[in-house]
């Protein structure tokens, strides 16, 4: 398998490039460079929308393909200076195709100053499934696949290991499986000498599952647990104010690793003006989230996008809903505090089995039966 093969070699290939960006890590709860200046995500959501059936019967509607943005050289090339003039430092992109070649939009965007947030699962099968969730060597596979294209690039943030994969307390069953993938992609990035974060997005459901959820990703020890924690928040709708935000902000005031808004951009209350990017950015929530993206550069389903992409695909215009958002982050000043010297790292209290949280207590073992040989001869755990 692919996955064996990437393993063997992973322990003596560790990247030698020199990264224009600065290296981001985690320290306590919080992303900080590497010259102790805390970071904050400041993105936009980066992928046109595959094809959705708009009877979805979960209420979440997914897409059935997708098109590879960071495979698309001409794209990058056309839309790299706009994300520049937009003023994000972080993409999330949600699908990519492992087996095609991304150098060019990489390169793009690290010399524009833009990390990216890449999701690791696929359409259809190349995910956990919530209704009936497992951890196969299908796809840890197609998630090493994934990082082993991607490792040679600096300005990779975080490996997504699953979007919105519990949406009600029956989903929580699948919360072991989506701890499991964690575990082994941070096995992975370890043996690859790699400093890219391990995360996971959360809907923005009942606070009953949603916070013990949040909770049992960061919890036991760090090997099992993931580095960021995203949260896709549409609560702020129109012109809100700091109020739509109240139980979010206490919700995660002791969460103990960094979390950011994994999506955000309600579109209910038209025009878009976002102005929650003030109060996310500002002294009121920064002591408990790390910025966000906005949903989405794109046209998606239900009047999302900021741009249009002309029929020939050579050029894009551009929205009132992107000089709007261009406005409120250009004015965005990130506040320096707390001091990355005062941080430790630490994990939460994993929580109890509940009505609203059903997950059990033993974590799938890693799907490869001699991929435990390998892991040991590297100096892992299985």
């Amino acid at each position: 398998m692919k996955f064996l093969n990437a393993f063997a070699a992973a322990a003596a290939l560790v990247s030698t490039g020199v990264s224009a960006l600065p290296k981001v890590t985690r320290s306590g709860k919080y992303m900080y460079q590497e010259d102790g200046t805390r970071f904050y995500i400041k993105g936009i959501a980066y992928q046109e929308q595959g094809t959705v059936s708009t009877n979805d019967p979960t209420g979440f509607p997914e897409p059935t393909d997708y098109v590879d943005p960071l495979a698309d050289a001409n794209g990058c090339t056309r839309d790299v200076p706009y994300l520049k003039e937009l003023g994000v430092n972080t993409i999330r992109v949600y699908s990519v195709n492992s087996a095609l070649n991304h150098d060019t939009c990489m390169s793009l965007l690290e010399a524009a100053g833009i990390y990216v947030i890449l999701d690791l699962a696929l359409p259809v099968n190349g995910s956990i499934d919530r209704a009936s969730p497992a951890w196969t060597s299908n796809l840890l596979d197609l998630y090493i696949g994934t990082i082993e294209t991607f490792s040679k690039y600096e300005n990779v943030l975080a490996y997504n290991v699953g979007n919105e994969v519990v949406t009600a307390p029956a989903d929580t069953i699948s919360a072991p499986f989506i701890k499991a993938a964690a575990r082994d992609v941070k096995a992975y990035l370890k043996s690859k000498g790699s400093s890219a974060l391990v995360s996971f997005s959360s809907t923005d459901g009942d606070a009953g599952w949603r916070l013990a959820l949040a909770d049992y990703l960061a919890c036991d020890t760090d090997a099992t647990s993931i580095d960021l924690y995203g949260l896709n928040v549409y609560r702020w709708c129109g012109d809100g104010s700091i109020t739509n935000y109240n139980s979010i902000i206490s919700d995660y005031t002791d969460y103990p690793i960094p979390a950011y808004f994994s999506e955000f951009g309600c579109i209910t209350s038209p025009p878009r003006l976002w102005t929650e990017v003030t109060a996310l950015f500002g002294e009121q929530m920064v002591n408990e989230w790390s910025g966000g993206i906005a949903f989405s550069y794109f046209p998606a389903v239900g009047g999302y996008g900021m741009v249009t992409v002309s029929t020939d695909g050579s050029t894009v215009t551009t929205s009132e809903d992107f000089t709007r958002l261009q406005a409120q982050y250009t004015a965005v000043s990130f506040i320096n505090t707390p001091a990355q010297s005062a941080q430790t790292n630490t994990q939460a209290t994993c929580p109890a089995k509940t009505d609203a949280f059903l997950p059990g207590t033993a974590l799938p073992p890693t799907p490869v039966n001699n991929v435990c040989d390998c892991l040991e001869k590297n100096a892992f755990s299985c």
